[in-house]
Formats: structure tokens, sequence, C-alpha cells
């Protein structure tokens, strides 16, 4: 086997360095944005997400030192489509920016569908949450599976189907898509039923609606399972929605983890997804510079 040409290959460590590097310079080149009660919000100009195949987001819980406003007022200068797992009360801010919610929130994670007992209170928040998203126009919803409490996983399988099999119609009716998210049980959420792509796949079959799919969150996937690229090759039809996270940590998408995201943002792009792809770290540095980096890796 021949070896490739050395002048012709750009290491890891080097493509990293320059999209920091880009990152660093587009942070130099900042304006403010004034909100509607005059706080400043600092948005980058120079990376522009929608050059790229996918629609790219961001979920607000991550950047607790910035209000919704400013978030919103950078989310849109970076070239972002909208904002991850946010309610009505906060959808007003991000139509003034020309922005979506790409995931909205429904009920309790750890109070999911795999327990018939919390199936009352979680199908009433997910029906809420289905015509809140339906009003705008919009296109998904998260749910649950939430924690077994010694529900063995074939019960909890058939509670999820009983529970969805009676939403998913709703959700048919309004054109709306409710995403289950795959999480980890190993470092965030002990004993969370939906915890891995085969469990989730195969509750997605069983419900057999185009209204259910699967949040595959990256991340959490890597710490269960690894194997990223070919699950998402293999599974793609299953997945109406995608999270991003630096592992370990959940820190940004930098060479300090174990993930590459340029071939994982390639390989979800070459699938022809059309839903959205939402950066879900927590920055360790600075967190404009982080998501600026993350935004142009992924624009694929």
């Amino acid at each position: 086997m021949s070896q490739p040409d050395k002048n012709n290959v750009l290491s890891r460590r080097q493509a990293i360095a320059g999209t920091v590097g880009g990152a660093a310079a587009g942070l130099a080149a900042t304006t403010s944005v004034t909100s509607a009660d005059d706080k400043p919000a600092t948005a980058t100009e120079n990376v522009d997400a929608k050059q790229g195949r996918l629609n790219q987001s961001v979920c607000k819980w991550c950047y607790k030192m910035f209000s919704l406003e400013e978030m919103a007022a950078t989310a849109a200068n970076l070239g972002l489509v909208g904002i991850d797992l946010l309610g009505p009360n906060d959808f007003p801010t991000l139509k003034k920016h020309g922005l979506i919610c790409t995931m909205v929130s429904s009920h309790s994670l750890g109070k999911g569908l795999c327990d018939t007992k919390y199936h009352d209170e979680a199908l009433e928040k997910m029906n809420a949450a289905i015509e809140a998203t339906a009003k705008e126009g919009w296109r998904n919803v998260i749910c649950f599976s939430g924690n077994a409490r010694g529900i063995d996983r074939e019960t909890g399988m058939k509670n999820c189907v009983d529970a969805l099999k009676k939403i998913t119609p709703v959700a048919e009716k309004h054109n709306v898509i409710l995403n289950m998210e795959l999480l980890n049980s190993k470092v965030n959420h002990p004993d969370y039923m939906c915890d891995n792509s085969t469990w989730g796949v195969e509750l997605v079959k069983r419900v057999g609606s185009d209204n259910f799919k699967l949040l595959y969150d990256i991340y959490h996937m890597q710490i269960m399972e690894g194997d990223i690229i070919r699950t998402i090759r293999e599974n793609h039809d299953a997945f109406g929605h995608y999270h991003t996270g630096g592992n370990p940590g959940r820190h940004e998408l930098d060479e300090t983890q174990e993930l590459y995201y340029p071939p994982i943002a390639q390989a979800i792009a070459e699938t022809g997804f059309d839903g959205y792809f939402a950066h879900e770290f927590i920055p360790a540095g600075d967190p404009l510079a982080g998501l600026t980096d993350a935004v142009r890796q992924c624009v694929v």
C-alpha cells in the first residue's frame, strides 16, 4: 500500500489549529447588538453556518452567562437557524431575531414514558408542546424514556410504545416530530432507559410513525457505545435531530477530546439530513470562541 504524499496531508492537530485561529480572528471583528432592553449582545461576524448543508443551532442552557436576547443575537449572527430546548415564553425573542426553536421542551427527563405512572403527566405536557410548536409552524418536540426504577427493558419498551401510540396521532395531525433523546447512563444520567441506539432504533420501529424519531446525542452515545459514524450511516432514518459535545467533559469540539467533528458532520450531511444539528457543549474557555469554532468545523 503506497504512502500518502505528506505535502497533501493535513493533520488533525493542524486542522483544529486552523479552525481555532479562524475563530480568534472572527472574535476580533465583533459588533455590539443592542437588545430591546438595552443590553448589549456580542455577535461574531465572519462565520456563517448557512454556507454548509447542515441546519445548525445551539442549546441555550449551556450559556448561562448570556441572556436569551444576547444568545439569540449571537446565534443569528453566526448563521444558526435557531435555539434548542426552549418553551413558548421564549418564542417572541427567537422570532425577533429571525430564529426558531429547533427543539421544544416538554416533560421531565427522569419521569418518562417507560414508567406508566408518569404517562398522564408526560402526555399532557407533550400534547401542549406539540400544539405550541405547530402554532409556530415549527418541527420538533423532545421526549424522554425516563429512568427505569427497576423496570426491565422489554417492559419499559412496551410502556413507551403504549404512550407513544397515544400521542403520535396528535403529532401526525400537527406535522410535528417527537424526538426521544438518547442519553448516557454511565456518567450523567444513571438508570436512564433509552441509553443506546439499538434499544432506541427498535423503539422507533415498534412505534412505526414518521413523526417519532430519536435525538442522537453524539456526546452521550460516544460514552455508551462509540462507533458514531457507522451508527449514523446505518440508522439515520431513525434520527430526527443531533446534539454535539466533546468527550470527556462535554466541552468544546477541540483537540482536548476524543471526537473529531468535521467527518461526523460530513457523514450526517451525506445522509441527506434536513433536520437540525444543535451544539450542546459547556464551554470551558471563551464561550464565543468555542461556539464559533464549533460552527466553523461543522460547515460541510
